[in-house]
C-alpha cells in the first residue's frame, strides 16, 4: 500500500490515509487500496474493529481528487460513482465496527467516508461539507442518502443545496458525529470507545450492525422480522452463555475473539 497505512494493534486496525500533501484526497489508487483493505478486514480473524483517519492535522480527506474529474463522460462518471458507492458501502455493512476519527476537513468524498462508517468521532477543528455544487455536481459516494437519514431531508437539503462548511460542535448537535474531543486526544478517544466495542460479544455486535441497517433498508415489519433473526443466532451459543453466567456469578464476561 502506497496511499494508506495500517497499524494493528490488540486487534485495532488502525487505517491512515495518507496524502497529506493533497489533504488526503481520494484518487483512484486510495479507492483500489481503501477496497482491498476493507475486503481483508471481512475475513482476517486479526483484526477485530477499524479507525479510519487522515495524515496530519489539517484534513481527514478533503474530497475526491478533482484532476482526475477533468475530460470525465457520462458512462465514466457513472462507473466512478457506483465504485465509491461500492466500496463505501462494503465499508458501512462491515460486519466488525468501523469509526471514522475525523481531524480537520472532511469534504465531498470524505464526508461520504465518514457517513460509511458506523460511528464518527470527530476533533475540535474538523469541518464537514458536501460542496460538490460548487464544481456542478452532486455528491455521487452515497452521501445524499446517507447524509438525509442520518441529520434528516431538511437539513441534507440545506448542506448539499449551498455547499456550506459545518463545524464539529454544529455536526455533533445534528446527531452527524457522535463525539468531539480535542485534535490531541482525537485517536485515544476512537481507541478507547473501540476497546468497549471490542470487550462485548463479537455475535452480538456483528448482529447489532445488520439488525440496525435493516431500519433504513427494510420495512418496519421487515425490520422487526429481521432483529428476531439475528436475537435467535445469537441465542444459545457459546457467548451468550458466557455473558448469561456472567450476569449471574456478577462478574465480567470472558469472550473468545
Amino acid at each position: 500500500m502506497e496511499t494508506i497505512l495500517h497499524t494493528l494493534d490488540a486487534g485495532i486496525l488502525t487505517l491512515t490515509i495518507n496524502r497529506p500533501d493533497k489533504l488526503n484526497a481520494l484518487n483512484s489508487q486510495v479507492l483500489a487500496e481503501l477496497d482491498t483493505t476493507i475486503k481483508d478486514v471481512y475475513i482476517n480473524p486479526a483484526i477485530h474493529g477499524v479507525i479510519i483517519t487522515g495524515a496530519g492535522p489539517k484534513s481527514f480527506v478533503a474530497g475526491a481528487d478533482i484532476t482526475e474529474f477533468s475530460g470525465l463522460s457520462k458512462e465514466q462518471a457513472f462507473l466512478l460513482a457506483r465504485k465509491g458507492q461500492d466500496i463505501f458501502s462494503f465499508i458501512e455493512q462491515c460486519p466488525k465496527p468501523v469509526i471514522a476519527a475525523v481531524n480537520g476537513f472532511a469534504l465531498g468524498g470524505g464526508c461520504e467516508l465518514a457517513l460509511a462508517c458506523h460511528i464518527r468521532i470527530a476533533s475540535s477543528n474538523a469541518r464537514f461539507g458536501q460542496p460538490e455544487v460548487n464544481l456542478g455536481l452532486i455528491p455521487g459516494y452515497g452521501g445524499t442518502q446517507r447524509l438525509t437519514r442520518l441529520v434528516g431531508k431538511g437539513l441534507a437539503m440545506e448542506w448539499i443545496l449551498s455547499g456550506n462548511l459545518v463545524d464539529a460542535a454544529e455536526a455533533h448537535r445534528t446527531g452527524l458525529v457522535n463525539h468531539v474531543t480535542a485534535p490531541e486526544s482525537l485517536l485515544s478517544t476512537a481507541t478507547t470507545l473501540l476497546q468497549t466495542i471490542l470487550s462485548k460479544s463479537p455475535t452480538a455486535v456483528s448482529r447489532s450492525i445488520q439488525a440496525i441497517h435493516a431500519a433504513f433498508d427494510k420495512t418496519e415489519a421487515e425490520g422487526f422480522e429481521r432483529e428476531a433473526e439475528l436475537f435467535s443466532d445469537c441465542a444459545g451459543s457459546e457467548e451468550m452463555m458466557e455473558g448469561v453466567a456472567a450476569f449471574i456469578e456478577k462478574r465480567k464476561p470472558a469472550f473468545r475473539k
